[in-house]
């Protein structure tokens, strides 16, 4: 069943500053899911984040969320000097922007929501004058470091010594699903009573089941689905590989693959299927928003999610599984452990990192419809009945109570 609706002006006369570093509102999501929902019970929220991806407007009130974005720093791919540079602009910004918004409405609550780690900073310097923090994990930064250079040095135990102080800045954090929480609670040293679980999942009402565009479907008898960053982490080489096995070994030509997303691998990611010749077995679109985006993925037959099994992917909950579900999609994935949290029956789960067995996988869908429907049938009952947004609501209101309680309002 679905919750209850929102309880009505619960947090009137709060004010909360939602931080976002590495993309900007409303485009992220999860920030805006909460950003709005917090809006509805009756809290004032502002955010400061990045401009990009078409919202470039340094400022503007939507939906009655303020919003102030700063010039995108270059994303860095490589080097601590890379690194350093996209953080230390961020933070100029951040304390430039706080300051601006603490004269102009205040604020009672900074909410960092990462990567990077840093946004504790902030929260340091208004934390004597009675602003709390509140630190919304989405990401394992130590091993999303370790994802993308595969290595453990100092960087790496720089990492971990921010998340260490971002926890300890925190009064309450918000965990992706229980494998984050676990870190929070052990490696963050929080109290658990401290650390609520905010699952990211679309909602089910503005995530319509509809008509594809027959056109993207290239005449296809099966198309396959992805969307995401494309991005070094994102297994886009497994899946251009498995595609390859798919096409060339299996004889399986009749695929089309419909790759919606953006990201810094995206022509690498191109070349490489031109390279192999499967250039016509692909359509990559971009970036795809709103009902664009609901007409590609309604085009497909099946969704694809080829994070490689490492320390990072293991116990992150994929978004994409999550839109894949909720649109009846089976899903074929490697087998990481929050990736059957989230979809139980609704994937099949190929062997470790292996495109070979990820092509097998595929086509056992392809030559089973009936198993591909009630596949998707169990995904989207899953999602109605305990992971859709609805359900992650009383959580996230949870947790701002708990931190206001602690502020005495």
């Amino acid at each position: 069943m679905t919750p209850s609706p929102l309880p009505d002006q619960r947090g009137q006369g709060r004010r909360v500053l939602i931080v976002v570093e590495n993309l900007p509102v409303p485009l992220d999501r999860r920030v805006w899911l909460e950003a709005t929902t917090l809006t509805q019970a009756g809290y004032t929220v502002t955010v400061i984040c990045p401009t990009g991806r078409g919202w470039d407007k340094q400022h503007e009130i939507i939906d009655g969320i303020e919003i102030f974005r700063y010039p995108a720093p270059p994303e860095a791919h490589s080097g601590a000097a890379a690194y350093a540079r996209e953080y230390l602009s961020s933070l100029w910004h951040w304390f430039r922007l706080a300051g601006q918004v603490r004269k102009a409405r205040g604020f009672d609550v900074i909410h960092g929501c990462n990567p990077p780690d840093l946004v504790f900073l902030l929260a340091w310097w208004y934390r004597w004058r009675g602003v709390r923090y509140l630190f919304d994990h989405h990401d394992v930064c130590p091993e999303l470091f370790v994802a993308k250079f595969g290595r453990k040095g100092l960087l790496y135990r720089i990492m971990l010594i921010w998340e260490r102080m971002t926890f300890a800045t925190a009064s309450v954090s918000i965990a992706t699903n229980e494998s984050f929480r676990q870190i929070a609670i052990k490696r963050g040293k929080m109290a658990p009573e401290d650390v609520f679980v905010v699952r990211s999942a679309p909602q089910v009402e503005k995530f319509r089941i509809g008509p594809g565009d027959p056109a993207m479907r290239k005449g296809a008898g099966t198309v396959l689905g992805y969307v995401g960053v494309i991005g070094q982490q994102e297994g886009m080489d497994l899946l251009v590989a498995a595609a390859d096995i798919l096409i060339r070994e299996m004889g399986r030509a009749d695929v089309h693959f419909i790759i919606v997303g953006f990201g810094p691998e995206l022509p690498a990611v191109e070349e490489d299927v031109a390279g192999r010749g499967l250039s016509a077995h692909f359509t990559f679109t971009g970036a795809l928003y709103g009902d664009d985006l609901l007409r590609a993925l309604n085009s497909c037959d099946i969704g694809v999610s080829p994070d490689p099994k490492n320390e990072m992917n293991d116990i992150s909950t994929m978004n994409k599984v999550m839109e894949y579900m909720t649109l009846e999609l089976p899903v074929v994935q490697f087998d990481l452990k929050e990736g059957r949290a989230s979809a139980g029956a609704a994937s099949v789960y190929a062997a470790k990192n292996s495109p070979k067995n990820f092509a097998a996988k595929i086509a056992e869908l392809m030559d089973d419809p009936a198993r591909r429907a009630e596949m998707g049938r169990t995904g989207r009952e899953r999602v109605e009945t305990a992971l859709s947004w609805a359900h992650s609501v009383p959580n996230l209101l949870a947790a701002y109570d708990r931190i206001f309680a602690r502020l005495g309002k």
